[in-house]
């Protein structure tokens, strides 16, 4: 890719006078609508990272490059996706490091995916949904290029009913009832190993900790994130009336060897 001038393939950023934010992927020939008028990919392709431009009805549009919280944003998704206020502290908590090998499952829309994979981790999914699993990889490859799918391993397993791969040194995992899994996972980690549920009820968080209390993990911590922006005019501040409270709970222990 590109430093500097945008290239077809890729995907890029509009945004318009009203902030809202388009995710495309260019094509010579390609057009983007709105009620604004049309963009034509051709005078896109070849634009500089950070330009501005017009629509044929006189829109104007700011572009830029997505971040990684845009495209998990904005990324077409089949299943519900982690959302970005999680995805950083759980690449702390999990301690994801360039080189980790990670067992993950479900890798749904594929945000966590791309971003265990950006931080340098080797995955080995497993997800019982064939269409979920295509949908993840298409999105890794637009997010990150197709050579991250060298590191990217999607299998249609059920981790409910074992796993067959050992040694792994971190677990992540986004399920319904991921304390199904902790037995395993027992055998699959190696000593010292970090496994992470993130669970959208704290039942469910509750279920996992007892879990994992039976089977030889300790230094067991649960917590959750909240997100709140601030209003900054001038000399009015204040915290914005709308904030993300609660999306899950992040469950993560340690396997000891006993």
């Amino acid at each position: 890719m590109s430093e500097k001038y945008y290239i077809e393939g890729e995907q890029i950023l509009l945004i318009d006078s009203k902030k809202r934010r388009y995710l495309i992927e260019l094509k010579a020939g390609g057009e983007f609508h709105t009620h604004v008028g049309a963009v034509l990919h051709d005078d896109l392709i070849g634009l500089a990272d950070g330009s501005s431009l017009k629509s044929n009805r006189g829109g104007v549009f700011s572009t830029v490059r997505p971040t990684m919280s845009d495209f998990v944003l904005k990324m077409p998704r089949g299943a519900q996706v982690i959302y970005p206020k999680d995805l950083g502290p759980i690449l702390m908590l999990a301690d994801l490091f360039p080189g980790a090998q990670v067992f993950e499952s479900g890798v749904g829309s594929g945000a966590l995916s791309m971003t265990m994979l950006r931080a340098g981790a080797n995955i080995t999914g497993y997800e019982i949904r064939e269409d979920f699993a295509e949908r993840a990889k298409k999105n890794v490859k637009d997010a990150l290029g197709e050579k991250a799918l060298d590191q990217y391993d999607v299998l249609i397993r059920d981790a409910y009913e074992g796993i067959e791969e050992k040694d792994f040194d971190r677990m992540v995992l986004d399920l319904p009832e991921p304390w199904n899994v902790v037995p395993h996972a027992k055998t699959a980690l190696r000593s010292g190993g970090i496994i992470l549920a993130y669970t959208p009820s704290i039942l469910q968080a509750a279920k996992f900790k007892e879990a994992l209390e039976e089977n030889d993990f300790a230094l067991i911590e649960t917590m959750e994130v909240m997100n709140r922006t601030w209003h900054i005019e001038g000399q009015a501040v204040r915290p914005d009336h709308r904030m993300v409270a609660h999306t899950a709970f992040l469950t993560h222990a340690r396997l000891l060897s006993t």
